[in-house]
């Protein structure tokens, strides 16, 4: 429990009615507090045989109500939301004794978008993901090597080459739960439902 706890006291009855709203201003709150990577996420996904995997990636923006994340379609997570496109997020702001819970449907930004964050990427970045098929077996490092240094060179030459695996994914959220820590142990979580079209909230036991 943070020391300065009381400082985040969350009045559930001025809450937004969209939890993308409430969203928002937690992060924004999270920024000016100087937490620490405060668009870090955990991104839990499903195989064919339901079992669970989970990866920290960063949040990229919140689009159209969306939760945004970048991959290539061919690594694990892109094969499994293939699979299953059903996934949850989590958000952990430990300095304000915070955290955000979002599950729903990923869906595909599309090519346009898709290319456009590959190339805001860094150099570096985009080296990386043109080297090679990511979470496949690596056999030797100097393959790595040579692959990343052939990836940087064909940038140098074509700066705007795109992966044509990288997929921008937009988590289309049905139910979001916002959690505050309380000293006293009297958490106060707030659950928002997605039903018939229209965001319905309601608080749960701590």
């Amino acid at each position: 429990m943070p020391s300065d706890a009381r400082e985040y006291e969350f009045d559930v009855s001025k809450v937004p009615a969209h939890p993308a709203e409430l969203f928002l201003e937690w992060i924004e709150a999270a920024i000016l507090a100087g937490v620490r990577e405060p668009h870090a996420m955990t991104l839990s996904t499903v195989d064919e045989h339901g079992r669970p995997s989970s990866r920290v990636l960063i949040l990229k923006g919140l689009g159209d109500g969306r939760w945004e994340f970048a991959s290539s379609r061919l690594s694990r997570k892109g094969g499994e939301l293939q699979q299953s496109p059903w996934a949850a997020l989590s958000f952990y702001w430990s300095e304000q004794g915070r955290q955000v819970r979002v599950r729903g449907q990923v869906l595909p930004a599309g090519p346009q978008r898709s290319a456009a964050d590959f190339l805001a990427r860094s150099p570096a970045a985009r080296a990386e993901a043109l080297a090679g098929t990511q979470s496949e077996v690596l056999d030797d490092p100097q393959d790595l090597a040579a692959a990343l240094d052939g990836a940087a060179a064909r940038l140098q030459r074509e700066p705007e080459t795109v992966s044509e695996d990288w997929t921008l994914y937009g988590l289309a959220a049905d139910e979001v739960e916002f959690w505050q820590a309380d000293r006293e142990r009297r958490h106060v979580r707030l659950r928002y439902l997605l039903r018939n079209g229209v965001w319905t909230r309601e608080r749960l036991w701590p």
